[in-house]
This record gives structure tokens, sequence and C-alpha cells, in this order.
């Protein structure tokens, strides 16, 4: 199913996301502590609502397979 794989893009991009701004945070902490924290919270964001696509797609998989047996 297609949605898994867009999903599981989301998150591998959402954790990329949060990673690069904490390398970045670690190396100055007080470069751009506001919108370093805007980031990271945008990426847990993103990442939580990919999991959701996740669980859901794989809720749907699991409903049309029993529809089908």
């Amino acid at each position: 199913m297609q949605a898994h794989a867009i999903a599981a893009a989301g998150v591998t991009a959402a954790s990329a996301r949060f990673e690069a701004s904490a390398r970045r945070t670690a190396a100055d902490p007080l470069a751009d502590l506001a919108g370093e924290t805007v980031e990271r919270i945008g990426a847990e964001i993103a990442l939580k609502a990919n999991a959701s696509v996740l669980l859901t797609a794989d809720a749907m998989t699991g409903t049309l397979l029993d529809m089908l047996a």
C-alpha cells in the first residue's frame, strides 16, 4: 500500500529534521534557540502525524483482509 511508503518517508524526514536541529543547537546553543525549538516541535508533530497515518493504514489493511477472508 502506498500510504505505508509515504508515511515511512515522512517519519524518516521528520527524524532527520529533528536531528539536524539538535545538532545545530549543540554546535551553537545561543545562535537561534527559539527558531530551533520551533523546528524541533514541528518535526515532532510531523513524526506523530506520520506515525498516525501508518497505524491507520495498517488498520485499514487489516479490515480489508478480514473482509476478503
